[in-house]
């Protein structure tokens, strides 16, 4: 009956938290207008996700959420260093290929997604069969170094969360 009201129930929670986030304020009747978004938008869109994604530690989501959050801090004062004090004629941008170990759709977009949101990367491309994704750096002297850190940093620990 739970599965019926709640097919995705970590969606129906993260609706609701981010509504009473945008609404600046707590409210009963924000709070319940929240939840009733937060039930109906998973109940409406169910069927086109018919296989939840297996998340296997909540404490290694809030984990990655809050390293992710502190790269995208540390990444700012990088970029802000690298535009107003490197001279043009340093900077080394680069395209880089990141072979992929993750295959659920999931881990792949929440991968793409993080190098994206942290200042001087943007995920570009993903390969046709979901084995590599184009990474652009604003300054990335050593690629390799790029690849490593972006494997070692998410992608390992979007494996543990997923797979």
């Amino acid at each position: 009956m739970m599965r019926k009201i709640f097919p995705h129930p970590y969606l129906t929670l993260t609706l609701v938290l981010v509504w009473l986030a945008l609404m600046n304020s707590i409210s009963l009747g924000g709070a319940v207008f929240g939840l009733i978004m937060g039930i109906t938008i998973p109940l409406m869109t169910a069927a086109y996700w018919p296989d939840r994604p297996r998340i296997n530690s909540l404490p290694k989501v809030v984990a990655y959420f809050f390293l992710v959050l502190w790269d995208i801090v540390v990444a700012n004062f990088t970029v802000a260093r690298i535009v107003l004090f490197m001279p043009k004629a340093k900077l080394q941008p680069a395209w880089v290929t990141i072979p992929l170990d993750l295959r659920t759709p999931e881990a792949i977009t929440l991968l793409a997604g993080t190098i994206t949101m942290t200042p001087g990367t943007v995920s570009a491309d993903l390969s046709a069969d979901g084995r590599a994704i184009l990474v652009h750096c604003l300054h990335a002297p050593d690629s390799a170094g790029v690849v490593t850190e972006i494997k070692s940093r998410y992608e390992a620990r979007l494996k543990e969360i997923f797979e």
